[in-house]
């Protein structure tokens, strides 16, 4: 822009719901001018990322052009560029190669990376589940191991069909659900013998119930559902280690397997902590309730990158509801700036939380009673608030939609081995003690293992 635009410039980092729902409420006032900077060229539905890992879906159904997405808004660029540094008294951000960019407002919507709370390993040999590249590299490894086993029986000996799932909070139990769901539909059929007899799914949690925000009727509704599915829990243990051909646990259990997909939690970005903007729980930006951050005039964090306190004080939950939420209310206050008007303080409109756990498996809590459903009835409210979240990407939800209903016919994508790097296992790397446990049969479905 030159001197003399009279347009105010807003510079927003990251392109996830957080971004575009304010990119997107800006976009609708002639007199504003936003600069879109993401790393990627579109915006990835984060919550069915596990659907990719596990052949439900194609990579093309949860990935939009964030360029495309502004084809009708003239008053909107996007900018292709990783951003390393923030200079907050400036407003301005730079990239990795050197371009920059200033504005009068800066909205720091830059997601979240993987918490692997200092565990052995982690950060080089288990699959985290938090951007498209990543459920594109699970999804090889996942088929990469039954073309191994298929191969070589006697890797299975070693734990090759064994599934490490970590963290039984809603990421980890709906990817160990889908999981079981892949071997009993898809691998049955493919890979035969192997997926029926040798196949299984681990998930560990340090906590001693499944979705801990839930209610305990949740809590056993989700084990029950699980252990029918053939789903070995370790509750009430830690993972302390993951090398590349097991994981052990802190009850001293060694687990033999080559896929170990880490659901534990997230935390703010690099970006974040090079920010110079103060810091809270995980490593993420606070703010204030108007979403600004304090002592830095015209700078806003929204989405998973930031602490935005909640009714009772304290930071609401990681989720894409309050993402995008949080997206659209820093664009109102921004514009209320340029207007004169008083900044407002977010007001959350809770939708609810639920997790799939399976084919007809579902559980949601709803309403401000946190009403509670099961099944059916909480897979469609799953399917109503995921497609609420989707109209905020993309005009139309068909897909999705149609989507939702096949679920229940179990159909499942081509098993494709696209990323064959991701695949490739070196089996002979390390060899599994004598500890190693291939198949545990467990009492209940909970806690103990043999």
């Amino acid at each position: 822009m030159n001197a003399t635009d009279a347009r105010s410039h807003v510079v927003v980092v990251g392109g996830g719901f957080a971004g575009v729902a304010c990119a997107k409420r800006l976009s609708k006032r002639d007199d504003v001018h936003v600069t879109l900077v993401d790393r990627n060229n579109y915006h990835q539905f984060q919550p069915l990322l596990y659907q990719v890992a596990t052949s439900q879906l194609a990579s093309s159904d949860i990935a939009y052009s964030l360029r495309k997405l502004f084809s009708d808004q003239p008053n909107v660029d996007v900018k292709l560029a990783d951003v390393t540094s923030i200079d907050p008294p400036s407003r301005a951000v730079a990239a990795g190669d050197g371009d920059s960019w200033a504005g009068d407002t800066l909205v720091v919507a830059a997601g979240s990376q993987p918490n692997f709370f200092r565990t052995a390993g982690a950060d080089q040999h288990a699959f985290p589940l938090y951007a498209l590249d990543d459920a594109v590299a699970l999804r090889s490894r996942l088929i990469g191991v039954f073309e191994d086993a298929d191969r070589h029986p006697e890797l299975i000996e070693q734990g090759a069909l064994n599934f490490v799932v970590v963290g039984g909070g809603p990421t980890g139990v709906e990817v160990a659900g889908a999981l079981a769901d892949l071997i009993h539909d898809t691998m049955a059929a493919e890979y035969r013998d192997l997926a029926v007899n040798a196949a299984q799914v681990h998930l560990v949690d340090v906590g001693h119930a499944l979705l801990g925000p839930f209610s305990d009727r949740a809590h056993d509704y989700a084990a029950k559902i699980l252990h029918r599915a053939g789903v070995q829990l370790h509750l009430g243990v830690a993972v302390t280690e993951v090398a590349p051909t097991h994981v052990t646990l802190s009850d001293g259990t060694t687990i033999g397997t080559a896929c170990v997909i880490w659901g534990g939690g997230i935390q703010g970005p690099p970006l974040a902590s090079a920010s110079g903007l103060p810091l809270g729980h995980a490593g993420r930006i606070n703010v204030e309730p108007d979403l600004t951050v304090d002592g830095f005039g015209g700078v806003y964090a929204v989405g998973d990158v930031a602490n935005i306190p909640g009714p009772d004080g304290n930071a609401l939950p990681q989720l894409g509801s309050v993402a995008q939420q949080s997206g659209v209310w820093a664009a109102e206050n921004i514009l209320a700036d340029r207007d004169g008007k008083q900044r407002k303080p977010f007001h959350y409109k809770d939708k609810g939380i639920m997790a799939m756990i399976g084919h007809g498996a579902a559980i949601a809590e709803v309403g401000p009673h946190r009403h509670e459903l099961h099944g059916f009835v909480a897979f469609s409210a799953w399917l109503g608030v995921h497609a609420m979240l989707m109209t905020g990407v993309r005009n139309r939800t068909d897909a999705f939609i149609d989507w939702g209903w096949d679920y229940f016919s179990r159909k499942r994508g081509p098993q494709v081995l696209d990323r064959s790097d991701a695949a490739r296992i070196d089996w002979g790397e390390e060899a599994p003690s004598e500890e190693v446990v291939v198949v545990a049969a467990q009492d209940g479905g909970k806690g103990s293992t043999t």
